[in-house]
């Protein structure tokens, strides 16, 4: 659910960044390098692929090992963000490249995936269009449990689906820390954590693909909050996300990136089941 959002803005360091997406150099005969998710330049996460009509995915990799929480800022998002706190967006802007992204506060109540559950994307939903993957002839499989937060229709052959994705697997947290937050929580949904995001838009080439729709996913990888996440989802309860969502870096135009705060208005539904 949507509670505030703000006009895409420059932000983010010319040098130094932490994360920042980019393309691994390209194999002999290919068109085009893995897209990755760096951190600290080592490769943490395989992404959706630049074609368009590949599947969606995110891949865990070596470099998601440590989280980038701020220590001088969790005071302010243990409390809880009234709207865009812009001092809280600018500060974490400083662990990402500069470029244009799309700053949305934003309530969710999320649901722990582990990979080739009944709630798995890749495994449901994914395959539903796509089948499985030729190579190995099984679902897509992310190497890391991630949350479900909420779908919607976006047109009758559009879905969007949200998905928060931990930089370190929930069973890292610490569980007396999460049973903390778990009592705050149990009291108020404000408490934030905060993520950089990208919206990726794939559809299958061939429009006689089974179950044939363009998939929007809205993917939020968590720079902190990863406690908060886990305690949220313990308890059944709702939290805050400040998203950082990059235009740069997603496969999406800039107009379809700018109707992201309006969808995550509309009622939460899964996509209509075919015959």
């Amino acid at each position: 659910m949507l509670l505030s959002a703000s006009a895409p803005q420059i932000l983010g360091v010319v040098e130094g960044a932490r994360l920042r997406f980019g393309e691994e150099p390209k194999g002999e005969g290919t068109w085009a390098g893995r897209r990755l998710l760096f951190l600290d330049e080592r490769p943490a996460f395989d992404l959706t692929f630049w074609c368009g009509t590949c599947q969606l995915l995110f891949t865990r990799l070596d470099g998601a090992n440590q989280t980038v929480s701020l220590k001088d800022a969790a005071d302010r998002l243990a409390d809880g963000l009234d709207g865009i706190d812009e001092a809280i967006v600018e500060r974490f802007a400083e662990l990402l490249p500069q470029g244009s992204y799309l700053p949305m506060l934003i309530e969710i109540e999320p649901r722990l995936v582990f990979p080739l559950d009944d709630d798995d994307y890749f495994a449901n939903e994914q395959v539903a269009t796509w089948n499985v993957e030729r190579f190995w002839g099984l679902p897509h499989y992310p190497k890391t449990p991630y949350y479900r937060t909420f779908q919607t229709p976006v047109a009758d052959h559009a879905h969007l689906y949200e998905f928060v994705v931990p930089m370190v697997p929930p069973n890292w947290n610490n569980a007396e820390r999460v049973k903390e937050l778990a009592e705050r929580l149990t009291e108020s949904s404000r408490p934030t954590a905060v993520a950089v995001s990208t919206l990726d838009i794939s559809q299958p080439a061939n429009g006689s693909a089974p179950n044939w729709y363009a998939h929007w996913g809205l993917t939020h990888f968590l720079l902190d909050g990863h406690h908060k996440l886990a305690a949220a989802a313990q308890i059944g309860k709702p939290v805050q996300l400040l998203s950082l969502l990059s235009l740069d870096a997603s496969l999406a135009s800039p107009e379809q990136i700018q109707r992201v705060p309006e969808l995550l208005t509309r009622p939460a539904g899964p996509r209509p089941a075919t015959t």
